[in-house]
């Protein structure tokens, strides 16, 4: 008589699916959990400046107290996707290209998910941000790195085209950058465009800074570009612009057939975003006033950061846009950045992000921090004075 058959064994890591151990650890994250005591943080990109504009308050308090408890539309309220559409290039259709997500987070999460399947390829541009590479981790994608070389950071044309290829789904750029701040050209965005039409690839574009760009520069979104438009998702958010990052309050922009696969993944991930939040951004957005103008008013913050690091002896060019200032150690020390802001710290009261967690070999950003400008200008001030008594 046979036996029955023995059980397969399948080896199983005791705890946790594989996805999570893709996922980049501590970093940035755990550094901001240590800082502590009489610290002036300018190495989280959380904004305390611009205010928090008091209509969204109000409106917040008002929905909330009218009875602005339910669902939402999962597509976001209509009101707040036509306010988003107007302040776009291009003018979006509010009801069939825009979609409102729980943050940039969201947002980028979901634009993977729609257009990668596990094992695809998605091309990042290097430095990064750091959330690119938890999002595309957790899609099952496979990261192509194409390095950029500072101070300029500008994209490698031969570096990007060898990264395209068969297995090539996507690819994620953002401009204005974290952390360089650096706008990609129009020039660079029509040989994207190129390359996209060649491999048949999706570009995601994280756009959140596009609010904030300087000294007469043009941010141009990849919606513009003929080639890029038409296979382009933009990511953008409330986040930095209006300095309402706890509300996570993030978009998705994209044709029409994306905007149907992206709606249906975006309800099967969260099911909507807060309705009295999204309300209250509706209303409090077109109650601002008419001088409200974010990206003026970070500009002379921009500068004096700019002037703090470079007279405390960072390497450092003034970035085009953003909310960030990648600065080179090079002259400071010969200690790699995680071990130097943690002693820069402690010995001046100044807590900057080390540039490690940017790049995909940690040793590239060992020589850069970097440092948020999103801040009131007495913060910076101290900031100033601090770093100025460093012997």
């Amino acid at each position: 008589m046979t036996g029955a058959a023995e059980p397969t064994t399948l080896t199983r890591h005791p705890l946790g699916a594989d996805r999570v151990r893709q996922l980049p650890a501590g970093g940035l994250a755990d550094l901001l959990l240590e800082a502590g005591g009489d610290v002036v943080n300018l190495a989280a990109g959380t904004p305390e400046w611009p205010v928090t504009p008091p209509t969204f308050v109000e409106h917040g308090v008002r929905a909330l107290r009218e009875g602005v408890h339910q669902y939402e539309d999962p597509a976001g309220n209509l009101r707040l996707r036509e306010w988003i559409a107007g302040t776009l290039p291009g003018s979006p259709d509010p009801a069939t290209e825009l979609t409102v997500t729980t943050g940039a987070s969201e947002a980028l999460a979901v634009a993977l998910l729609t257009c990668v399947d596990p094992g695809d390829e998605v091309v990042v541009l290097e430095p990064f941000y750091e959330n690119f590479l938890s999002a595309i981790a957790v899609v099952g994608g496979v990261p192509r790195f194409v390095p950029s070389e500072g101070p300029a950071w500008a994209v490698d044309t031969a570096a990007l085209t060898a990264a395209f290829g068969p297995r090539t789904r996507a690819i994620v750029v953002n401009s204005p950058s974290n952390p360089t701040g650096r706008l990609m050209t129009r020039e660079e965005l029509g040989i994207l465009a190129e390359l996209c039409a060649k491999w048949d690839v999706t570009v995601v574009s994280d756009e959140v800074y596009a609010a904030y760009v300087y000294d007469g520069a043009r941010h141009c979104s990849v919606a513009e570009v003929p080639g890029l438009a038409e296979r382009g998702i933009v990511l953008g958010s409330l986040s930095k612009s209006h300095a309402v990052s706890g509300w996570r309050l993030g978009y998705l922009r994209a044709p029409e057939p994306w905007t149907r696969l992206l709606r249906r993944m975006h309800v099967a991930t969260t099911g909507g975003t807060a309705a009295p939040l999204q309300h209250a951004a509706a209303e409090g957005a077109r109650a601002l006033p008419q001088d409200w103008d974010p990206g003026a008013s970070m500009s002379p913050l921009r500068d004096r950061a700019v002037r703090m690091l470079a007279e405390a002896g960072f390497e450092c060019d003034a970035p085009e846009g953003g909310v960030y200032v990648l600065a080179g150690t090079r002259g400071l020390t010969r200690m790699p950045s995680p071990q130097f802001v943690r002693a820069l710290a402690e010995e001046t009261g100044v807590l900057l992000a080390p540039a490690t967690p940017f790049f995909a070999a940690p040793e590239s950003g060992a020589r850069y921090v970097r440092a948020a400008f999103n801040r009131p200008e007495t913060t910076l001030v101290e900031a100033h004075r601090r770093l100025a008594g460093r012997p």
